[in-house]
């Protein structure tokens, strides 16, 4: 059994590592800033601020390992670099992941990351620089760390079934045959809760998608 503890553990992508870490046995504690809609059985919500250091500290105290599903809006943009900073020089030995975006991947091997291309939306840009801004520093310091990027078609706009199998890569996006990219959040979780038991992306940007 591991102790979990997920950052914006009652949000789209938290709240479905969460149920499936709990469903297998892990204990789980999940951090947001407000109550969760659904409550998973089993789990520990605590509702507070990460920014906060002490906040931060009692996080790390009582985790095996720590998933950030952190999103950079709202009162948070421009703020996930400093609290993963701030998390990394306390880990000791806590292993951290990290929820990042597709913007963060790259078509293909020696090409410019999808949110540095011209034709990236300029919506997203912001939230692609800062996610990138948080990988740098996972990989400047000392803590075990993954980063972890969903497919294209991802979140609650796109939620789609669960089907128990996906596919992995590093930093390279994965399209299917009909060159779609696609992934249910249910499978996102089942891959995210995999690599917790069984190590394969240690201090390494990897990706997800069926």
């Amino acid at each position: 059994m591991t102790r979990l503890t997920v950052l914006g553990g009652t949000g789209y992508t938290g709240s479905a590592i969460v149920r499936e870490a709990v469903a297998r046995g892990h204990e789980v504690t999940a951090y947001s800033r407000h109550a969760p809609a659904e409550p998973v059985p089993g789990a520990t919500y605590v509702q507070a601020s990460v920014a906060d250091k002490d906040v931060q500290q009692q996080i790390v105290a009582g985790a095996d390992v720590i998933v950030s599903a952190l999103a950079p809006r709202g009162d948070m943009a421009g703020k996930l670099p400093e609290i993963h900073r701030s998390l990394v020089e306390l880990a000791n030995g806590t292993r951290l992941g990290v929820v990042g975006g597709f913007g963060s991947l790259r078509p293909a091997p020696g090409a410019p990351l999808f949110f540095e291309g011209d034709d990236f939306p300029a919506a997203y840009k912001p939230e692609s620089q800062e996610m990138a801004a948080v990988k740098d520093v996972l990989a400047a310091g000392d803590a075990d760390w993954f980063y972890v990027s969903p497919a294209a078609a991802y979140g609650a706009h796109a939620p789609g079934e669960a089907t128990g199998a996906y596919r992995t890569s590093g930093e390279i996006a994965l399209f299917d045959a009909e060159g779609k990219s696609e992934l249910s959040g249910a499978d996102f979780a089942k891959a995210i809760v995999d690599e917790i038991e069984k190590p394969q992306y240690q201090r390494a940007h990897w990706s997800v998608a069926y």
